[in-house]
């Protein structure tokens, strides 16, 4: 993601954003994430997800407000939405990570949910999680989509 400048003392540059089961604090400061996200292959819908993790890792400097939504198919109505919190880069260079939950979510349907990250009540990037159901087959063979 190419670094924005928002203005002349603020500068800030999406690393990587992952989407995944949990992130845990290591020894050492390291993060494991837990179960990442590319898409979601499901038996059927409707379905619930106990826990997702939005993990943004940012390089730059100034101070925002972040937050993030998931929206559903068709972006009329959004499934989850954090409250803003504050994201502060106070050298050049500084890099902050910003780990958003969202808890006990509903998906009713299929499709393309849309992972939305605003920055100061402003869009800032957005990413496609693709959810599926992926029957099993009549003939009773294991499906290769499901693990």
């Amino acid at each position: 993601m190419p670094a924005v400048a928002t203005n002349h003392a603020k500068t800030i540059e999406l690393i990587y954003q992952l989407l995944c089961d949990d992130v845990r604090l290591e020894v050492g400061n390291k993060l494991s994430f837990m179960g990442v996200f590319q898409e979601i292959h499901v038996p059927e819908v409707p379905f619930g997800l106990p826990r997702i993790a939005v993990c943004n890792h940012w390089r730059g400097t100034g101070d925002y407000l972040a937050e993030v939504r998931i929206l559903h198919p068709g972006r009329r109505q959004a499934l989850a939405a954090s409250t803003p919190s504050q994201l502060s880069l106070p050298a050049a260079g500084g890099f902050n990570t910003n780990i958003t939950f969202f808890f006990n979510l509903h998906f009713t349907q299929p499709g393309d949910y849309i992972v939305q990250t605003l920055l100061d009540s402003n869009l800032f990037c957005e990413a496609i999680l693709p959810v599926s159901c992926a029957k099993s087959p009549d003939d009773g063979y294991a499906n290769p989509l499901l693990n």
